[in-house]
């Protein structure tokens, strides 16, 4: 993972640059002694980690995360452990590292951090807030904003770790939540769980091979269990 490092304190950043040189699977490109000099980074380079103090001058951590539109996966690095609550307020936050920070923490901290799908979260910022039907639509909590999904439009929903996937006709969202809290949102008549990972919209499926549907470019398995109820939803010659 590519990673920075933003702290005003010089110790800091060596002693956090020195745990990720004992780790392969991480590379650190840059260390900021504030976060007006990152923010210039970030607008034009992507990267997937961010090693982020919370105290610093002029403008905090919290204020740092507000200006990103679409956050990496950010680990808070603090001498305050007074903060944590507020902290996971944020989907981006993946841990909380109070100094001084012992490599075994570390190393924990990066393997969860490890475990978070790299795609960039549309991004979801809030949690347990995460999904909400109207009518015929869906709202998705993305960066605290509520975001309208028109439920016909979604033909595929697949679980990614603590994510979900939703892929509609217009656009595709990651949000913070669980494959079963969505599928409770849904309409039974539109969409069916074929696969532990797997919510399909039947109305859009354009072919069925074997144990596997193909909706769009995806190809789906369906799982023996749930295979018969599929073919039970299909208008069969």
């Amino acid at each position: 993972m590519n990673c920075i490092i933003i702290d005003d304190e010089a110790t800091a950043r060596a002693i956090i640059s020195q745990l990720c040189s004992s780790l392969k699977s991480l590379q650190v490109l840059e260390e900021f002694s504030n976060a007006i000099q990152a923010i210039k980074f970030l607008n034009q380079n992507e990267i997937d980690l961010i090693f982020l103090d919370i105290h610093m001058p002029d403008f905090t951590g919290f204020d740092f995360i507000e200006t990103l539109k679409n956050p990496p996966k950010i680990i808070l690095t603090t001498s305050d452990a007074n903060f944590a609550i507020q902290a996971f307020e944020y989907e981006c936050i993946v841990d909380y590292l109070v100094k001084p920070i012992a490599p075994e923490r570390f190393q924990k901290a990066i393997q969860k951090a490890d475990s978070i799908s790299n795609t960039k979260v549309v991004e979801s910022s809030n949690s347990d807030k995460e999904v909400a039907t109207s009518g015929n639509d869906l709202y998705v909590n993305i960066a605290r904003r509520l975001i309208k999904i028109n439920i016909p439009s979604i033909y595929l929903v697949e679980a990614k770790g603590v994510y979900i996937l939703v892929k509609t006709e217009e656009k595709n969202y990651t949000v913070h939540s669980t494959l079963k809290k969505i599928e409770d949102k849904l309409p039974e008549d539109l969409f069916l769980k074929v696969h532990r990972s797997f919510i399909i919209n039947i109305k859009k499926i354009i072919d069925i091979e074997d144990n596997s549907v193909l909706i769009k470019k995806d190809v789906i398995p369906v799982s023996r269990s749930n295979r018969p109820e599929l073919m039970k939803r299909l208008n069969l010659l």
